[in-house]
């Protein structure tokens, strides 16, 4: 939408409002498919909860150091995640445009690719896991953020850094969700304390990654800042051995 009011050279106040609305009305007829009421797992009852039952015998046990271990390798994985991300909704157009001499539709190019390349991977991405698992599948999506993006900057163009933006969305489709699930899953922790450190230290990638690249970039141009990017997926690469390597067990049919 974005890249169509610019070729349309719409004002920015009739797109935005344009956007609200749509938003607005899709939120409200989602809201409507929500499901109602708590998560049954959420609701105590009796002297079995948090204090006297499994999860307080959880919370008393000491946690390993190879669990802490995992979960920082977890950490990572989300914040390579998220660092490829943001670097599309960040520096993907700028690049494109001021480095490369895209025009301004085309330079809106890169975000549509990564954020459209993302999509069809989360969508592809639970068939793989179940299949191969939360390793493989990551590992994989590691080698193609690497691989895409290196060749996009080594070889600059601006269809292959579209293309290498394409690679980099579909690579890390997958990454924060498995590394949700796996420190969910991590032992001697309460249910929901690893997915909520994963989910707030992830964000680091977020908060950090604009100004480092910024700052990068600087020094050695947009092009060597991005570099961050194919540096992201070797740090996947390197770390998905904590995630699990075993298939996702599919729902008996009933």
């Amino acid at each position: 939408m974005a890249a169509a009011a610019i070729a349309l050279r719409l004002p920015l106040g009739i797109h935005l409002t344009i956007s609200a609305a749509i938003f607005a009305l899709v939120a409200l007829v989602a809201l409507r498919f929500a499901l109602p009421g708590r998560d049954p797992e959420n609701v105590s009852a009796g002297p079995e909860g948090p204090a006297g039952g499994p999860d307080g015998e959880a919370r008393r046990r000491r946690v390993a150091p190879r669990t802490m271990v995992m979960l920082a390798a977890l950490v990572v994985i989300a914040i390579a995640g998220t660092t490829v991300e943001d670097a599309g909704f960040s520096w993907s157009a700028l690049y494109l445009g001021s480095d490369l001499g895209a025009a301004a539709p085309l330079a809106a190019a890169g975000l549509i690719a990564l954020v459209g390349a993302q999509f069809v991977g989360r969508i592809v991405g639970d068939p793989l896991v179940d299949r191969f698992g939360q390793r493989v599948v990551a590992r994989a999506g590691g080698v193609i953020v690497a691989a895409g993006m290196g060749v996009a900057l080594l070889l600059p163009t601006v269809p292959g850094t579209i293309a290498g933006f394409a690679a980099a969305g579909f690579g890390v489709a997958t990454l924060v969700p498995a590394a949700m699930a796996g420190a969910d899953a991590l032992p001697g922790l309460r249910h929901g304390t690893g997915l909520t450190l994963v989910s707030w230290l992830m964000r680091l990638g977020f908060l950090a990654s604009p100004p480092i690249v910024g700052a990068v970039s600087e020094r050695i141009g947009l092009g060597g800042a991005l570099w961050v990017i194919p540096l992201a997926g070797l740090a996947v690469i390197a770390l998905a051995s904590v995630l699990s390597t075993r298939p996702q067990p599919r729902a008996a049919a009933t």
